[in-house]
């Protein structure tokens, strides 16, 4: 995780759990103008609009006292979603079984993207089996990490 989004995740988190949710993760796309503050929530009876709007405001108000972003952007704040984007070791942890994609920040074996199924993840490293292969990738080696939709 980059700085920013550190640094916004230890402002953001204690309001977004004061209103009863999980900050599940955040990502800030630069992008010019037209630039992203992406926050992700969860709760365990799902997200409603109603939800994301109610942390909308409760971010927008910690964002405008603290003023952490020094340009432009447009704040989005969804659930997770079938995609369910991985931030922490705990995501993972919650993921053993499922197929993942991860793009590393250093690559490994002379690659950075991985897509297989979560072996195990323990003491900062996810063991991901692909294509009958077993990599042992670090938690904090991991620029992005998705789970990959499955339809049975």
């Amino acid at each position: 995780m980059a700085k920013l989004e550190e640094k916004l995740t230890e402002m953001l988190e204690p309001g977004v759990e004061a209103l009863g949710f999980e900050l599940v993760g955040i990502e800030f796309v630069r992008a010019g103008k037209h630039s992203i503050l992406r926050v992700f929530i969860d709760h365990e009876n799902g997200i409603t609009v109603d939800d994301c709007a109610d942390v909308s405001h409760q971010v927008s108000a910690i964002l405008d006292v603290e003023d952490p972003i020094s340009t432009e952007y447009n704040l989005e704040v969804s659930s997770p979603g079938m995609d369910r984007p991985l931030f922490k070791e705990k995501h993972y942890i919650e993921s053993v079984g499922e197929v993942v994609q991860v793009r590393l920040s250093m690559p490994m074996d002379d690659r950075r993207n991985f897509k297989g199924k979560v072996l195990a993840c323990e003491n900062g490293m996810v063991s991901i089996e692909v294509d009958g292969q077993q990599f042992q990738l670090a938690v904090a080696n991991i620029e992005k990490g998705n789970v990959v939709p499955t339809f049975d």
